[in-house]
């Protein structure tokens, strides 16, 4: 069996889908993007092709070394973005391959259900009860609000106040059996994280994700150390060398992207890594089928896992929401909050190829917004 053909596809809301195509039919779909700059991982993904391309394809591991390793050059988002979505669909062919589903090929399932969390928003407090209510009645036993919009570099009493009311207001309407996990989003400076973290913690929020810029990994230590919040980080990190920092500084939750960090073999490890670390896997996936169907692969094989996030009803997903490209939504039917194992070959899908097709001729060209302070210069978005 050799590969035959890869293609990629650019469907909106802001994604990238690649089809990996053997020469005996079997087909294996992955999602190689870093929202915003989706062109230049399709660019990528070109040139990796030349890689695979006549290759047998259940030599995953040997091909992952040398997307990753081959170039003189090596890491960063775009590569790893590019190298993830092929090795996705790598596994997808495999699982078709042997006839069993990804997780089968991890060592088999550890569990029998993956605890989802819903996005609610955040940056702005209106609605913010009304939508959180909807997640509960719908099911889901945990959401995830961002902190706050644009902040100023020191937060001023009446912001810092904001934040926690929002938070208050979350936990209100959740009670005590619920979570909420809170998005800084590495809006904040080290200094005003550690003051709502302080003012957080009576909330007991389920983790605080991404407290600093990734930047400022090194400060991380100093926060885990200020209080007893529950820090989350990772989907601005890419390889096991760069969250061996992190996990040496403390955190507690590890939050690789199935479609940025390498795809299902590097996750994997990463998870692996972070167990020795008493850190819990949390993969970050505010994004497509493939990238949710290969994250819950990974999960259902994964000791250390906490939850998993997915975009359905997301913001950012506009002219199309995370079942638009699949055939059969089942593998996305949450229960009481859950996604229950399934034992369909490879990533578990079925990819409905006449609506990615009609899509592409459409694209996207999504962008991140900028932010600006009062004063004119650049915030984190």
């Amino acid at each position: 069996m050799k590969i035959a053909r890869i293609e990629t596809f650019m469907v909106p809301p802001r994604w990238l889908f690649c089809r990996v195509e053997t020469d005996d039919g079997l087909v294996g779909w992955g999602e190689p993007v870093v929202e915003g700059r989706a062109e230049v991982v399709r660019s990528a993904v070109d040139v990796l092709s030349e890689h695979l391309l006549g290759q047998d394809p259940l030599r995953i591991q040997d091909h992952w070394q040398v997307l990753t390793k081959g170039g003189f050059y090596r890491g960063g988002p775009v590569l790893s973005s590019a190298v993830a979505g092929l090795d996705q669909a790598l596994w997808d062919i495999a699982g078709q391959a042997y006839g069993a589903p990804v997780h089968a090929l991890l060592g088999g399932p550890v569990r029998d259900t993956v605890r989802v969390y819903a996005w609610v928003g955040g940056d702005e407090p209106a609605g913010l009860r009304e939508q959180i209510t909807a997640q509960v009645e719908a099911g889901f036993t945990a959401v995830k609000m961002n902190a706050a919009g644009a902040t100023s570099p020191l937060s001023t009493p009446a912001e810092t106040a904001a934040v926690v009311a929002r938070v208050a207001a979350a936990r209100e309407v959740l009670g005590p059996d619920r979570d909420v996990a809170v998005d800084f989003h590495g809006r904040f400076t080290a200094a005003t994280a550690r003051r709502i973290l302080t003012e957080l913690a009576p909330l007991h929020p389920l983790f605080v994700e991404e407290p600093v810029v990734p930047e400022q990994s090194h400060l991380l230590p100093g926060l885990v150390a200020s209080g007893p919040v529950p820090l989350a980080t990772g989907e601005r990190l890419y390889s096991r060398a760069e969250f061996l920092p992190v996990l040496n500084a403390g955190v507690a939750v590890a939050q690789p992207d199935l479609s940025h960090a390498g795809g299902i073999s590097e996750v994997h490890r990463i998870a692996s890594l972070a167990e020795t670390y008493g850190a819990l896997l949390a993969p970050h996936c505010p994004l497509g089928p493939i990238a949710l169907a290969a994250s819950l692969q990974t999960a259902f094989a994964t000791p250390n896992f906490l939850i998993q996030e997915q975009s359905r009803g997301i913001h950012y997903n506009k002219d199309a929401d995370l079942l638009s490209y699949v055939v059969d939504p089942e593998p996305f039917r949450f229960v009481a909050g859950h996604a229950v194992r399934g034992d369909r070959p490879g990533l578990g899908i079925t990819v409905d190829e006449t609506a990615v097709r009609a899509a592409d001729r459409a694209g996207h060209a999504w962008r991140n917004p900028v932010w600006r302070h009062a004063d004119g210069s650049f915030a984190e978005w």
